[in-house]
Formats: C-alpha cells, structure tokens, sequence
C-alpha cells in the first residue's frame, strides 16, 4: 500500500493500453466539480435514510444543532475539528479495509490532500466487491453505527451529527454507486486507472 499527497492524473498510454484489451472505460463525472453537483441527490437521499436509522431509537431535530426559529448558534471546538479530521479518516479506512490484501498490494493507495482523503487501487475486483468497497463507509458509520448507538444509547448529538455529516460526505460514494449499477454488468470485473475506472466482462 502506498501514500500519496496528490490525486493522480490519467494516463493517455495507460488508458489506449486498457482499451486495447477489451476494458470498457466508466461514464462518469471527470471533475470533482461536476461530480460533487452530480451527488447531490443522492446526498438527500443518503441522509433521510440515516435520519431513518436514527429514528428508530432516538429523534433527530435541528434544535440538537443549535438551529431555532429565528436563530442559529453554533460554538465549534477545535476538539471538533480534530473529530471532523478522524471521521474522514475513517471514512477511507473503511473503503480501505474491503480491498483484498490491502496492506501488500503494491496498486492500493491511500491519498491524503487539503482537500480531502480518498483511497484508490489498480486491482482488478468483481462488481460485488467494487460495490461493497464503494459503499461500505456510508453503511458502517451511517446506517449500522445509529442502529447500534441507538440499542446501546450512545446517540448524544455530537454523534449524531458526524452520522449525518457522514452521510453528506457519502454522497459522491453513492453516485459512484449508481453507475456502476447502471453500467456494468453483474459477472464484470473492474479497475482503476488515476481517476478513471474501467470494466471488462469475463465471462
């Protein structure tokens, strides 16, 4: 596994090389910009469906986060932020820790930048896999941890905020999601090249 501390570019020899060999380049959104704009359906739907899970044990109201008629406060720690920092990580840990043999493979990455955290890997994985990866931060942190804190009575706001602030951040997960779904098919395998992701069926 390496580190990087910039997101990696596409590779025009690496891309005709790919296409040479049968791989199906993904239809998606080449800018963070289009693909954040892209998201933001899904970003709704991903947080009624925490709301959901929180609502199983608790309530969830925008009094909780110092939202009031007519007023709004909010006192941000520099606690908190450092919290903000550890969701994030754990957010690409979890992507992370679904990827076979993470921790010896040499085509895995773990990317750390101003802007955020991502994790990417150049293995081949099938669709399942791909999905399961894609999502798993949003169904650990967003969905399993409420239901657990809930039955445990660990649902304090600060907590269910980073949930729903996870599920925010899941957004763009979700969309990667979706056209996955959408464009490969089930028995595929799939990779990664830089930014680009590619398919190619195998049977």
């Amino acid at each position: 596994m390496k580190i990087l501390y910039n997101l990696p570019e596409k590779n025009a020899s690496a891309h005709r090389k790919l296409m040479e060999d049968g791989w199906v380049p993904l239809k998606e959104p080449k800018q963070m910009v289009s693909a954040i704009l892209w998201s933001i359906p899904f970003m709704i739907v991903a947080v009624l469906i925490s709301i959901g899970s929180l609502h199983v044990f608790s309530t969830v109201s925008l009094s909780e986060f110092g939202l009031t008629a007519g007023s709004f406060s909010m006192t941000i720690k520099f606690s908190t932020v450092f919290e903000i920092a550890l969701l994030l990580l754990l957010h690409e840990f979890l992507h992370l820790l679904f990827i076979p043999h993470f921790i010896r493979s040499d085509k895995t990455a773990i990317g750390l930048t101003w802007s955020g955290g991502f994790v990417i890997t150049e293995e081949e994985l099938a669709r399942s896999r791909y999905l399961l990866i894609t999502m798993a931060p949003f169904l650990v942190i967003s969905f399993i941890v409420p239901l657990l804190g809930g039955a445990l009575g660990w649902l304090t706001p600060l907590l269910k905020f980073f949930i729903l602030l996870n599920a925010m951040g899941s957004s763009v997960d979700w969309l990667n999601f979706f056209l996955v779904i959408k464009q490969v098919p089930k028995t595929a395998v799939l990779k990664s090249d830089g930014p680009n992701t590619y398919w190619k069926k195998t049977r």
